[in-house]
């Protein structure tokens, strides 16, 4: 449940509950909270997995981000096109 808070209660559906369950998993193993962050679990903090619920854990997002910003958009608007 607490991941699951961090990452905004973002639903847990395919991928998103193997991402949340992938980040429980890591954090039990490695003894501490977020000591290893998966690629999986940062696109969620970044937002390239679209809007949570609810605001994520916002310490963990800025230590995601590192000075960069969220994707606040559709995050498909940022592909460039392959055909044209």
């Amino acid at each position: 449940p607490r991941v699951r808070k961090d990452l905004g209660f973002i639903p847990l559906v395919t991928p998103t509950s193997q991402i949340v369950g992938t980040q429980a998993v890591l954090n039990v193993l490695t003894g501490e909270r977020y000591k290893t962050i998966a690629k999986e679990t940062a696109g969620i903090l970044k937002g390239e997995y679209g809007h949570t619920p609810v605001p994520v854990n916002a310490a963990l997002q800025a230590r995601v981000l590192d000075g960069g910003a969220p994707v606040t958009c559709r995050p498909a608007d940022l592909l460039k096109p392959e055909l044209a």
